[in-house]
């Protein structure tokens, strides 16, 4: 009964919503978290409100030493109050779109077992967050579902355009045939694009690369790394995923 009631606890501890302030560029932001997020879904919150990307902050709250220097470290780990302010070292994305952005690492599905993926995915943990993303997170259509159609949806870095090559104009770094298999993939599909970068860099770059305004093929929406969530696997540790869930719940007819 006693070890019950201890699972109970640290689970409610887990699940609790906690309001934090965070300090930026001389004003006060408001986010909201649980004990079950990551510190890496702690700064996808504050990039939300300040468009500073998660890689590009520093946080700084007392008493927590290098706690939050670890995205992967959960929240219900690190004694925060929402009391107590944090402080956020970064700088906008506006200001280092001329850098090249770096991907992060890419965790390959089927490197994961097939037992393994299903228990990350009937996680009652991950489900929650997932219910919260699918909540939170707007998706804007750019163009609508087509009836009959099924859906495609494809990654930017290492599958659209080689970001790891040292060319300087953003056409070098297309993929091959770009333009031909995304005519082709539009014949039977809708398209979503959904990057693990930030939004203003996934526009940039596929405006750049003439996917957005090609006549012969129409993308549905582009997805950012706001709407991915953490989950954690016995053979990988704590890694951001994206959630196909999170577009079934907004588009059910795809």
């Amino acid at each position: 009964m006693a070890t019950e009631a201890a699972v109970a606890s640290s689970s409610s501890v887990s699940e609790e919503e906690i309001t934090l302030t965070v300090k930026w560029s001389g004003k006060e932001y408001t986010v909201r978290v649980c004990g079950d997020d990551s510190v890496g879904e702690l700064k996808r919150r504050i990039c939300e409100v300040t468009n500073v990307l998660p890689k590009r902050q520093k946080l700084l709250y007392p008493k927590v030493g290098s706690k939050l220097s670890d995205d992967s470290f959960l929240l219900s780990q690190i004694p925060l109050k929402s009391s107590l302010k944090m402080t956020m070292v970064g700088t906008v994305e506006d200001e280092i779109l001329i850098d090249q952005v770096d991907a992060p690492e890419i965790i390959d599905d089927f490197e994961l077992g097939k037992e393994e993926a299903v228990d990350i995915k009937d996680k009652e943990v991950n489900k929650n967050k997932l219910r919260r993303r699918i909540s939170q997170y707007k998706i804007e259509l750019l163009n609508p579902c087509r009836e009959g159609k099924k859906l495609l949806v494809l990654d930017i870095d290492y599958t659209l355009f080689d970001h790891r090559s040292t060319a300087e104009n953003p056409l070098q770094l297309m993929r091959p045939y770009l333009h031909e298999f995304l005519t082709a993939a539009y014949a039977e599909y809708d398209i979503i694009i959904w990057s693990a970068t930030g939004m203003k860099w996934v526009e940039l770059k596929m405006g750049q690369l003439g996917v957005l305004n090609n006549p012969n093929y129409k993308i549905t929406a582009l997805l950012d790394h706001l709407a991915m969530i953490t989950v954690q696997s016995d053979s990988r540790g704590i890694f951001d995923c994206k959630p196909l869930g999170l577009i079934w719940a907004h588009f059910p007819e795809v």
